[in-house]
């Protein structure tokens, strides 16, 4: 059996290497050399703009929206006690993509759009929050089904927006709804975001493991299951609204990574949780490196190319740990 040790080296080797590869490869190609000199503001301007202002933000940004996403994909599946569970189950992505695609209808700023997006999916969350919990019992399958339900009424919102607007609008708005990180600038408070998310989720992994395994049983041990619940939800919330803000909705991440992690590690979450992180922050981080370059200098949904990535990767493992859930 593989050591937790050797499993956390070879996930940072992996984002290190991830991350290196993003910033070297792209339309033009940079040395190593000429991405150390850049590193260190030694080299020409062309280039130091090109890896400081236009890799290295968007690189980081992948990296931070990937750990966020499978993050919450854990915690919601340990919310929800249900192994479908992801970031987006419970309407955030419909949510955001309604509001951010009037805003871009109606021609506003990136700012107002980013805006837009943000309370869309805050609200769209705690609109399912408010449904499911308005007879005072908010149990993982009235939040799954009333989430599904607007989910629904989302998507045919949506679709109505993309059926009224021009042509070339509308490509526009599919990018962003398949994930588009040409924008994503600012990856600092992502970064900070994913970090305190993490380390609070790790210092709460005891009573992730104790609620996973039911309510009843977290109950008899003490905790306070529906303070516990809230918080999860608050968290997981914020960090998926923040996501969807900087690069969109991407898919698939937060729904397979904690799974793939879990087939490699065990189901502890001190271990699931920086895992996760590090995973889905290269898988999108790799993804997203290769939607700008495979068709240089034309861009691919990052969407669809971290499930392209992921789905083998996935039952790879599940075909090698059949025993492990």
């Amino acid at each position: 059996m593989k050591s937790t040790h050797l499993i956390f080296i070879g996930l940072i080797a992996i984002s290190c290497s991830a991350i290196l590869i993003g910033l070297t490869s792209g339309s033009a190609d940079i040395s190593l050399k000429d991405l150390l000199a850049s590193l260190s503001q030694n080299n020409s301007p062309t280039i130091n703009t090109l890896v400081m202002d236009l890799r290295l933000p968007r690189v980081l940004s992948a990296f931070a929206v990937g750990g966020l996403l499978s993050v919450s994909g854990v915690l919601m599946q340990v919310l929800l006690r249900n192994p479908l569970a992801e970031p987006y189950i419970l309407g955030s992505s419909g949510g955001a993509a309604v509001a951010a695609l009037l805003g871009m209808s109606y021609g506003l700023s990136a700012f107002w759009i980013d805006a837009a997006a943000f309370s869309g999916a805050l609200c769209a969350t705690f609109l399912v929050f408010g449904i499911a919990s308005s007879s005072g019992n908010w149990g993982p399958s009235r939040l799954i089904l009333t989430g599904v339900v607007l989910a629904s009424g989302f998507s045919a919102i949506t679709t109505m927006i993309l059926a009224l607007n021009s042509e070339q609008s509308v490509r526009g708005m599919l990018f962003w709804m398949m994930g588009d990180l040409s924008f994503a600038y600012s990856p600092q408070y992502l970064l900070w975001l994913l970090i305190a998310i993490s380390l609070i989720a790790i210092a709460a992994a005891r009573y992730l493991d104790i609620l996973s395994r039911g309510e009843l049983q977290a109950s008899i041990l003490g905790i306070r299951v529906h303070v516990f619940r809230i918080a999860i939800f608050s968290i997981t919330a914020l960090a998926t609204a923040l996501s969807v803000t900087a690069v969109g909705v991407i898919g698939f991440v937060g729904l397979v990574v904690p799974h793939t992690v879990r087939l490699i590690t065990g189901n502890k979450h001190r271990v699931v949780i920086p895992a996760s992180a590090l995973l889905g922050g290269s898988l999108l981080v790799i993804s997203d490196t290769l939607a700008r370059t495979i068709l240089a200098p034309r861009q691919l949904p990052v969407g669809a190319l971290t499930a392209l990535i992921g789905v083998p990767l996935f039952l790879f493992l599940m075909k090698k740990s059949p025993s492990k859930s």
